[in-house]
């Protein structure tokens, strides 16, 4: 992939899943600019939830113009530096085939191969997916009032429109990452972990913390964390502990790869943080899942 220029990264998935959430999250670590979707200022966004059959045409011409318009500015943006969208232009017409029928249909794809050909590309497309009941639980959290009147039926019709779509996508490389229990909002190594995997997706390096100074640690002999486990917690603060025990083992293999030309001070410190990082990580791993390990710390002491 050429890295030659700034990057054009395209986050995508159903209503309610997190696309502008993670775009704003990501711009600061990747210096971007944001390019995010206006859908407020459609005037029959409203209708159109109240009654699809009689507005959806209208709404979805408006947000094909509306989109248009937006996406031309990218190749003036990238000249600035990376850029982070939330939608693709793509989704148009998805949303397009899920709405309208007949000859409005085909009016409507008559016009968007036109103005598709004039659309940059993407380097990255990010899919998020997630089940219709996390879905709908986030659209009630966030509680817009023109999402009030939209229908579970609705919904689970376009996860599955988006789930037809990726599951058959080579245009452009994808990254695809599930986030039922993934709360990169709440959970720093969640976040982490997304940003590793778009650096290795865009080709750019792999993503690493700093390394915890050695006197930050805490002792491995005596784990009072583990002293009383009597409950597994929920499941996203296991996969946010797992992700990041795995992060943690990621800086471990790179300190090892780094040494392999020839071992220093310098490196000995790095990899003994390394490693003392990731087995407290593990701890917490085995805390949060419910699982005692004091007699494997017995057994290896």
């Amino acid at each position: 992939m050429n890295r030659e220029r700034p990057f054009f990264l395209a986050i995508e998935g159903a209503i309610g899943v997190g696309k502008t959430t993670l775009a704003r999250l990501l711009q600061p670590r990747f210096e971007a600019r944001l390019l995010l979707e206006v859908f407020e200022e459609n005037p029959f966004l409203s209708d159109f939830y109240t009654d699809r059959a009689r507005y959806a045409f209208q709404t979805q011409m408006f947000f094909l113009l509306s989109r248009y318009r937006q996406q031309q500015a990218i190749s003036a943006l990238l000249a600035h530096g990376p850029l982070i969208a939330d939608y693709t232009f793509a989704k148009d017409s998805l949303f397009a085939h899920l709405n309208l029928e007949g000859d409005e249909l085909e009016m409507y794809k008559r016009l968007y191969v036109v103005l598709a050909d004039r659309i940059p590309v993407p380097d990255l497309v990010i899919y998020l997916r997630a089940d219709t009941d996390v879905l709908m639980a986030r659209i009630a959290t966030r509680d817009r009032a023109y999402e009030r009147e939209m229908g579970r039926a609705y919904i689970e019709s376009l996860q599955r429109a988006y789930e037809r779509y990726f599951s058959t996508y080579t245009q452009i490389p994808l990254l695809t990452i599930d986030t039922d229990n993934l709360d990169y909002v709440r959970d720093a190594s969640a976040l982490a972990f997304v940003e590793g995997q778009v650096r290795t997706a865009l080709g750019i390096g792999a993503y690493q913390q700093p390394l915890p100074r050695i006197g930050s640690v805490r002792s491995l002999r005596t784990p009072a964390t583990l002293t009383n486990v009597t409950h597994v917690t929920s499941g996203s603060e296991v996969v946010g502990e797992f992700l990041a025990a795995s992060e943690a083992m990621g800086r471990v293999s790179a300190t090892l790869a780094d040494g392999a030309a020839g071992w220093s001070g310098g490196r000995e410190a790095q990899l003994r943080a390394a490693l003392e990082d990731t087995m407290v990580r593990l701890q917490r791993l085995a805390h949060a899942a419910g699982v005692d390990l004091r007699e494997v710390w017995q057994w290896t002491g």
